[in-house]
């Protein structure tokens, strides 16, 4: 009680305080010397400890604890508290096996030493002779105990395979003398032959009864396929009478169509074709190539697979005049002189023909025992005696028809030759190959003038000439049509490029209008696809034939006249 008088005194005196210096003068005064005295007495009677001391129970030590799910200790521990045991409660409900150390997932893995020479001497022996030393684990059998193949162990005494010696059997192979080196001829030195070695090797009379067995069947199988590749030439006429009223043959241009055949200007104007009007029929294979009759475009040539040639009729009566019988396997190409009255045909069977168009006499055969891909007269009126080969051993070969011989050869290209097209004025000429190049000749030079290969390229299996000479249309096997300029160095156009397609694998034939405002083409799918020349977009794509379209055919005095063949064996005139 005397302490709550003295702090009520006290706060009395400092409300006192607070008040105004009127009753500040008022109060009374206080004595120091007997507040202190007052403290000192409520000490006395009432001790306060701020800080006890307060008893641990845990015993002393220097470990600082932490936990064993922590990842990261952010002070530097010595070993000892490293690996020192875990502090607190056993888990009552762990197993034994749960409770024991582990520094790995499945349990616990001491660092030991192996030796890894003794491990391979102790695999190859066993692998070699069948024993080893017993790998017991823990060491408990003796290092000399072995397993395995015991018998064969007592006889070996328990050796390794680094410790058997193994035994030459038999004499080794004598060598002949070195010879003296001052005998320059004589000396043989180390490279010396041995005493019993047999240096020239002969058949015995059965195997050289055997190998002329062999090599007389291969003479006769020669023989016999010689003897089915040179065959006669014949033909047939399939029309009664093959001259008119007048005396004139189917050579003759017709002038009781619609068309002025007779004219050298193309028409004004071309459109796309759009139904079919007639489908000729007669070769029992597919047709590999189409030619038109040159100028006119009356008469239509077929090179069929069938080893025929046939002779059609594109206007009136639309008949199979003359089928043409020489070669002994398919023929690959055909192609009219200027004036149309002769032809040359290739086949697979390594032989050229020369053919009259009207009386279908064979006037010639050209062989080089090369398969021939291309030919082509020269266009020149003064070189009509002269035509190119291009043949499977990548050469082309120019032949003279009256002397019957080779006058030049180019050899260039690193595959086989697949087109021959003439170009400027025929100074010149464009060949493609199986080996993704394109080159320039100048006629009669045997070195090229202009090689194009780029990485890009693909093999051109089919080129053909614009109408105005100006550009070649080549079929590429990446499924395009790439065009490249003739007057400006054979540089590709990459503005004009044709695609939508597919022709890889298939060397199908591409062709202008007359005009040059179309580029028609047939792909693998038997359809005939027809692109407008000046934005080189798709005008329209139909269904052709049932198998590859091969060829098309553009009429050269008709607006929208196709003439397409496949490998179906028809040849299908369209409009």
């Amino acid at each position: 009680m005397d302490a709550i008088n003295a702090y009520d005194s006290s706060d009395e005196e400092e409300n006192s305080a607070s008040e105004g210096l009127q009753r500040q003068s008022e109060a009374p005064v206080v004595d120091h010397a007997e507040s202190s005295n007052v403290l000192s007495k409520l000490k006395e009677r009432f001790p306060l400890d701020s800080a006890p001391n307060v008893p641990s129970r845990e015993t002393a030590t220097d470990i600082l604890r932490v936990a064993p799910s922590t990842k990261e200790v952010t002070y530097n521990p010595t070993v000892e508290q490293l690996y020192a045991p875990e502090v607190g409660p056993v888990n009552p409900f762990k197993t034994r096996q749960q409770l024991a150390e582990k520094n790995m997932l499945s349990g616990h893995v001491e660092p030991a030493h192996f030796d890894h020479f003794q491990f391979e001497n102790q695999r190859r022996t066993f692998h070699s002779y069948g024993y080893a030393v017993d790998p017991t684990a823990g060491g408990a059998a003796p290092s000399t105990q072995l397993i395995g193949e015991l018998e064969k162990a007592d006889e070996l005494e328990a050796a390794t395979v680094f410790e058997v010696k193994t035994v030459r059997t038999g004499q080794k192979r004598k060598r002949e003398g070195k010879g003296d080196p001052g005998d320059l001829e004589g000396y043989q030195g180390p490279w010396r032959g041995y005493v019993d070695q047999v240096k020239v090797s002969k058949p015995t009379e059965e195997q050289m009864a055997v190998l002329e067995e062999q090599f007389g069947e291969k003479q006769k199988k020669k023989r016999g396929e010689e003897k089915d590749e040179t065959i006669e030439e014949t033909t047939l006429l399939h029309i009664d009478n093959p001259y008119d009223y007048l005396g004139r043959s189917y050579l003759h241009i017709p002038q009781d169509v619609d068309a002025d055949l007779r004219s050298d200007e193309p028409p004004d104007r071309c459109y796309a074709p759009k139904k079919l009007i007639h489908a000729w029929t007669g070769h029992s294979k597919g047709i590999a190539a189409i030619r038109l009759f040159p100028k006119s475009g009356h008469l239509l040539l077929s090179a069929g697979m069938d080893s025929k040639i046939k002779l059609w009729e594109v206007y009136n009566e639309r008949r199979c005049i003359r089928t043409f019988l020489g070669h002994g396997k398919a023929v690959r190409d055909a192609c009219f002189n200027n004036d149309g009255s002769k032809f040359l045909s290739c086949g697979y069977d390594r032989y050229v023909k020369l053919w009259d168009t009207e009386t279908g006499k064979c006037l010639a055969r050209f062989t080089n025992k090369k398969v021939p891909y291309c030919v082509r007269f020269n266009p020149d009126e003064d070189k009509q005696n002269i035509f190119v080969v291009g043949c499977s051993d990548k050469k082309i070969y120019a032949w003279d028809i009256e002397s019957e011989e080779v006058i030049q050869e180019y050899d260039r290209h690193l595959g086989a030759v697949n087109t021959i097209t003439f170009v400027d004025d025929n100074k010149k000429f464009v060949t493609t190959s199986d080996d993704k190049s394109l080159r320039v000749w100048e006629w009669d030079v045997p070195i090229d003038m202009k090689y194009i290969a780029e990485p890009h390229m693909h093999s051109m299996p089919s080129v053909t000439l614009h109408p105005n000479g100006k550009w070649l249309a080549c079929q590429s096997m990446d499924n395009q049509i790439m065009i490249y300029g003739v007057h400006n160095n054979f540089r590709l156009n990459r503005k004009k490029n044709f695609k939508g397609h597919m022709v890889a694998g298939y060397a199908c034939q591409s062709d202008f209008s007359p005009d040059g405002t179309y580029v028609a083409s047939g792909d693998a799918d038997g359809k005939l696809t027809v692109w407008e020349w000046k934005n080189t977009r798709i005008y329209t794509r139909f269904k052709a034939h049932d198998s590859v379209c091969i060829g098309c055919q553009w009429l050269p005095h008709e607006t929208s006249k196709v003439v397409t063949c496949g490998w179906d064996g028809v040849i299908k005139l369209w409009d």
